[in-house]
């Protein structure tokens, strides 16, 4: 007889008359999960998965192309929230510190508190800055920043390159609200950065709507810091455009599609800096 037939015939031998069967269950000393038990241990873990992305990470993707080269996008990053946020009283030991220069940063859009935003923290409370043909001045000193070196075709822009220096009416993107406060804050050539708010610049001088034109970021906005890029897909600029139903269905089948061929897979794990 083949082997398959001898192991079909082994699995119906009878049972002697004198033994009584035990559960499988019973056998092994564990018992059966009951659906109320089921819906108890996925509850936990959504709850526990709730707490971790509300205070402790966060997943953000990058929309614009206000950081690049730093950051693209399309790049997919988990998000510190506890170390540079505001301090939690209530969670004393939690390591927290202030954010500090060069930091790039995730907070709310000031006047907009339903936006996230990320750039590189470029003065803190006291400092005095001001910008000479796009480069930084900061507390006197010129900063060395080669993530912010100018891209090809980047020309020189008066409101832009020489900050403060030239009126908010020769500048297009200025709120309002910025145009009326920017003189309260200048002394001589200097933007000085008044207690409790940040100063905030993209890396892609050129191309970033930041601190320039809608002034200081309060303390309370910073959300956290990104920590490194978990996934980067290839992103059309006008993507973030593109709103409707529609436009999300064909997004998420180009994505399937494309997946593998427009994933960067050498910027996954990426550490952010």
């Amino acid at each position: 007889m083949p082997k398959a037939e001898k192991l079909a015939a082994e699995t119906l031998t009878p049972v002697p008359a004198d033994v009584v069967p035990v559960p499988a269950e019973a056998a092994s000393g564990e018992a059966e999960e009951t659906p109320l038990e089921a819906l108890a241990s996925i509850c936990s873990v959504l709850v526990i998965g709730l707490y971790i992305l509300t205070f402790l990470a966060q997943n953000f993707v990058i929309p614009s192309g206000s950081m690049e080269h730093t950051l693209l996008v399309g790049d997919h990053l988990l998000v510190d929230r506890i170390t540079i946020a505001p301090p939690s009283y209530w969670m004393p030991l939690v390591h927290y510190r202030e954010p500090k220069h060069g930091d790039i940063v995730v907070f709310f859009k000031p006047g907009n508190p339903d936006m996230f935003l990320v750039k590189r923290l470029i003065g803190v409370p006291g400092d005095h800055i001001h910008l000479r043909n796009g480069v930084v001045i900061l507390n006197g000193v010129a900063q060395n920043e080669p993530y912010a070196k100018l891209w090809p075709g980047d020309t020189y822009y008066p409101y832009i390159d020489d900050f403060p220096s030239v009126s908010t009416a020769d500048a297009n993107g200025v709120t309002e609200e910025w145009a009326v406060d920017l003189p309260n804050h200048i002394q001589g050539n200097d933007l000085v950065v008044p207690p409790g708010m940040f100063f905030m610049m993209g890396d892609h001088r050129h191309d970033s709507l930041d601190s320039r034109f809608w002034g200081f970021v309060p303390r309370a906005n910073i959300v956290g810091r990104p920590l490194f890029n978990y996934w980067s897909f290839k992103t059309p600029d006008d993507e973030i455009d593109k709103t409707s139903i529609g436009d999300h269905i064909a997004w998420m089948g180009h994505v399937a599609i494309h997946f593998f061929t427009d994933t960067r897979w050498t910027r996954t794990f990426h550490m952010v800096k």
